[in-house]
């Protein structure tokens, strides 16, 4: 099973990007953020001529999330629980005995205090999902846009300044508290070191001089985590003519079958 996280940065901007992507590619799953546009907006009927089911979350403009499945799915919740602001940053799926929670964490840089407050409120209800995910036995993936570089390694010398809401104490504190949940990172259980960007910003050449970032990430619950094959970030995209600041995220699984073996 192959699954996708990617920030697209404007859905109908790269709608032919992805399409060219999805059809060399082929993921079971892809999670979108950054769709920015409203639901009703979202080019489904596209992505259906490409064989996909759409779970979609907008609002105009801003955010976005959406969530592209091939072989049927049920959504079941299209906001994040206990996450109470009127924003599109979560959609949630069933599909092939996963859930998944497509998630676009705040950034945190903007608002003063209140925003980034609003970042780690975000956090604590994602860690409030994931553990009643654990507690019900749930098998899981939340995957998405985090905005935060979990270590130093994640963050290429000079991108960032040290009060940078991607790399404050407080985020990656919010982030290991996660994984000490007892979930996996995919890429750095495969890789565990050395840069691994997902993001270059269209600023000052960073793409030009490798000046990235890590924060898309893919955090696996325990038997899922014992399913994972591969995970690597697709740098070729950024590359592409007007592309996306972010790359997509794949993680492949091996099947139950195989996993028990």
């Amino acid at each position: 099973m192959k699954i996708a996280t990617w920030n697209v940065n404007s859905v109908r901007q790269r709608q032919h990007l992805i399409l060219d992507w999805l059809e060399r590619e082929q993921p079971d799953v892809l999670m979108m953020q950054e769709i920015k546009c409203e639901t009703a907006q979202f080019p489904a009927e596209a992505f259906q001529k490409a064989g996909y089911d759409c779970a979609v979350v907008g609002q105009k403009s801003y955010n976005g999330v959406a969530t592209l499945v091939k072989s049927g799915m049920e959504i079941t919740t299209d906001h994040l629980p206990g996450f109470d602001h009127p924003v599109a940053r979560y959609v949630e799926v069933r599909t092939q005995g996963l859930t998944l929670g497509n998630l676009y964490l705040p950034n945190g840089n903007s608002g003063g205090e209140d925003g980034y407050a609003t970042k780690l409120a975000f956090f604590d209800a994602l860690t409030a999902r994931a553990r009643a995910f654990l507690q019900t036995d749930t098998d899981f993936i939340l995957a998405g846009d985090y905005n935060v570089c979990p270590t130093p390694e994640d963050c290429a010398p000079g991108a960032l300044g040290p009060d940078d809401a991607l790399v404050r104490p407080q985020s990656r504190a919010a982030y290991r508290r996660l994984l000490w949940l007892g979930l996996t990172d995919g890429l750095r259980a495969l890789h565990p070191s050395g840069p691994a960007y997902t993001f270059w910003d269209y600023q000052a050449g960073a793409w030009g001089r490798d000046c990235g970032l890590r924060i898309d990430h893919a955090l696996l619950s325990p038997r899922v985590a014992e399913r994972l094959e591969t995970a690597w970030p697709d740098r070729d995209e950024r590359a592409m003519e007007r592309p996306s600041d972010h790359v997509p995220l794949i993680v492949t699984l091996r099947d139950k079958a195989q996993a028990t073996a």
